[in-house]
């Protein structure tokens, strides 16, 4: 699972009969000081996250655990909102 922050959403009118109704949010990935890097990922989300909100994102076969993904075709999937992070140096 990786960090990241809803920085936007996808529309697309069209899609595979499979994706209808998922709603698609852009999340830039964050360190563990909520800095925004470089690299970004679409991904399903099933918390029904905002911009703005702090996530962790999961991929690859995992992504089609949830009960939202189950055997749908996607990569990348918003299971939970960050509340805090406790980080212990």
């Amino acid at each position: 699972m990786v960090l990241g922050k809803v920085v936007g959403t996808v529309w697309a009118t069209r899609k595979d009969e499979e994706l209808v109704g998922m709603k698609f949010q852009i999340v830039k990935h964050v360190g563990l000081d909520y800095k925004l890097k470089d690299t970004f990922v679409v991904a399903v989300d099933t918390v029904q996250a905002g911009v703005g909100d702090v996530v962790l994102v999961t991929s690859g076969s995992s992504a089609r655990q949830t009960t939202v993904t189950r055997n749908k075709p996607v990569d990348a999937v918003i299971v939970a909102v960050v509340d805090k992070l406790d980080v212990v140096d």
